[in-house]
């Protein structure tokens, strides 16, 4: 019986670290694209938030997931600059 509610309080582990995990995805897309925005204004922007988000989502440590990189200005500028020579 101790085993089955290991295994059951694992489980719900995962599960919170999962859901914790697709909030804070859901927030650094968020703020990615508040940065494209910006860029795309010529407006000044950083990627501190981003980059906050993204290291909190990398010590949540999900084995079936990979980590996330940092995000650098240059990144968001480059990735601007290719959706304008389309």
């Amino acid at each position: 019986m101790s085993v089955h509610k290991d295994l059951i309080k694992h489980a719900k582990n995962q599960n919170q670290s999962y859901q914790e995990f697709k909030a804070l995805d859901e927030l650094r897309e968020k703020y990615i694209e508040e940065a494209v925005e910006l860029c795309k204004q010529g407006q000044p922007f950083t990627t501190d938030k981003i980059n906050e988000v993204t290291n909190k989502m990398n010590r949540i440590n999900l084995r079936i997931i990979s980590l996330r990189k940092n995000v650098t200005t240059e990144m968001v500028q480059k990735y601007v600059n290719s959706l304008e020579n389309k």
